[in-house]
Order: C-alpha cells, then sequence, then structure tokens
C-alpha cells in the first residue's frame, strides 16, 4: 500500500489514543451528581456534573458517551480489520480503511470543539490531527486513473446514489429546521451551555455536500464518486449506530425524546450496512 510507512505510524498511535479517550468517557469514576445552571442567554439547563464530562449538559454528556461506546465497540475494531487488510494489499481493506479514518476524523473533531474543555482536550485533538494525514494519504493512496474499472457493472449505482442523497436531504432539513424557525422569529436555537452550533456546522458544511457531491459523481462513474460513496456510506454507518446510542443513553438519564430518534437512524444503519455490502461485493480485489 502506498504511504504504507507513515500510516503504520499514525494509525496505532491514533488507535491508542481513541482507546483511552473513549474508555476515559465511558469509565471516568469522578463522583458527582447533576446540577440546574442558566446560561448567559437565559437557557436553563442540566449539568451532568459527574465523570470526564463533568461540565457538560445532561444531553450532551449522553451523547458523547454514546459515540465512546461506538467508538470501542464498532470503531477501533473496523479500525484494525481495515488496516491489516488495506497493509496486505487488499483494495476493500483500502476502501474500508479510508472510510473508518472519515469516522475518526469526525469524531474527534466534534470532540475537540464541542465537549466543554477537560483533560483529554490534547488528545482529542491530536486523535483528529493524526486521523486528518492518515485519511489524506489513504485517499492519495488511490490509482484514480483505474479506479472505476476495478467495480463490476452490476454495482447499482444509482441505489446508493439515492441512499447519500436521502441521508444528505434528511440531516439538511433536520437542521435547517431547527436553525431557520428561531432566525426568523429574531430568536436562537437552544444551544444549552455551547455558544453555536457546532455539529449543525460539520453536518452542513462537511457532510451534508459530501453525500451530494459523492452521489453525483458515482452516477458519473468519476473515480472520486467511489472513494467519496465509501467514506459517505461508512459514516453513515457510524452515524446511524452513534446517534441510536445517544438516544438510547438519553433516554436512560431521563432526557425527553432521546428515543425518538433511534428508530430513523437505525434504518439509516442497516441501508448503510447493506450498500456498503454491495460496493465491496461488486469491487473485484
Amino acid at each position: 500500500m502506498k504511504y504504507k510507512s507513515t500510516l503504520k505510524w499514525l494509525i496505532p498511535i491514533m488507535g491508542v489514543l481513541a482507546l483511552i479517550a473513549a474508555s476515559a468517557g465511558l469509565f471516568d469514576p469522578t463522583p458527582g451528581e447533576a446540577y440546574a445552571y442558566t446560561n448567559h442567554r437565559g437557557e436553563e439547563a442540566t449539568i451532568y456534573g459527574q465523570g470526564l464530562y463533568y461540565y457538560d449538559t445532561v444531553s450532551s454528556a449522553a451523547q458523547m458517551q454514546g459515540n465512546d461506546l461506538i467508538t470501542l465497540s464498532v470503531g477501533l475494531p473496523l479500525l484494525i480489520i481495515s488496516t491489516f487488510l488495506a497493509f496486505r494489499g487488499s483494495l476493500r481493506g483500502k476502501f474500508l480503511l479510508t472510510g473508518t479514518l472519515g469516522f475518526f476524523l469526525y469524531t474527534y473533531m466534534s470532540m475537540a470543539t464541542l465537549a466543554s474543555y477537560n483533560a483529554f482536550f490534547l488528545v482529542y485533538v491530536a486523535i483528529f490531527t493524526l486521523s486528518f494525514y492518515a485519511f489524506i494519504l489513504c485517499m492519495m493512496s488511490f490509482d484514480l486513473k483505474t479506479l472505476p474499472q476495478s467495480f463490476s457493472k452490476t454495482l447499482p449505482h444509482g441505489w446508493i446514489a439515492a441512499l447519500m442523497f436521502l441521508v444528505g436531504a434528511f440531516l439538511l432539513m433536520a437542521w435547517i429546521g431547527r436553525i431557520v424557525p428561531p432566525l426568523l422569529q429574531g430568536g436562537t436555537p437552544l444551544l444549552e451551555n455551547t455558544t453555536t452550533l457546532v455539529i449543525q456546522f460539520m453536518d452542513l458544511g462537511l457532510i451534508v455536500p459530501l453525500a451530494f457531491l459523492g452521489g453525483v459523481l458515482l452516477l458519473r462513474r468519476d473515480a472520486w464518486g467511489y472513494l467519496l460513496s465509501s467514506v459517505m456510506l461508512t459514516k453513515g454507518i457510524t452515524l446511524g449506530l452513534g446517534v441510536s446510542a445517544m438516544g438510547i443513553n438519553m433516554a436512560r438519564m431521563g432526557v425527553e425524546d432521546g428515543l425518538g430518534m433511534v428508530i430513523p437512524f437505525l434504518v439509516i444503519t442497516l441501508l448503510n450496512l447493506v450498500m456498503v455490502f454491495l460496493l465491496l461485493k461488486n469491487l473485484k480485489a
């Protein structure tokens, strides 16, 4: 694999740091209890008051712990398997590895910018940096001239693109629906203890364009379409699992409407799993 000598250092270090950070988020025994808080905008929120996410709201802590669970149970095993396959020269492994690194890139960009400052801030920054450059090197390792010929003609380009358009439109409408009505009324969306909408920025600025651009390029049989599709479909799986885990954890902590988000995102997970299977099945290894 091209750039293997560099990736064999970046990926293991990133994986170990992610293991430590996610474990700390889930299992930090720091005692405490939730308490009420009114922010500078006059919004009332409940601060978690324990563990690594001591200064985050109960809702935010539940979401980040759900993400930690997916990192440990899905992200890291997938990273190990895909790295092993990619380093052995498997094209399927390279696609999986690229998509998995996209998951870590997104996850720890959000942790570094969204979580209230804690002792793991520099660890979040390090994981983001390592995954960012590993992701770039993986993208650069593909031969774009021959990549489209690596897929069989039976690959359901239209179905894969349609799912990407659907997920992109779902996120676009969900976040626009949250942002625009208060804006038109001269107010602000619910921010709790954050200063701005970090996840919405990342989804609208990164994931939604990725979904639409990747789908269009895939329909055109462009090499970048195949690459971006692998990243988007892998992100779709981890997004669905992550939000589902967040919803269950939020409900467990007493956050209203936590379970309401589980079913649609489990459907997203299942559909993306099917499309990843079809993508890899039609890849001429």
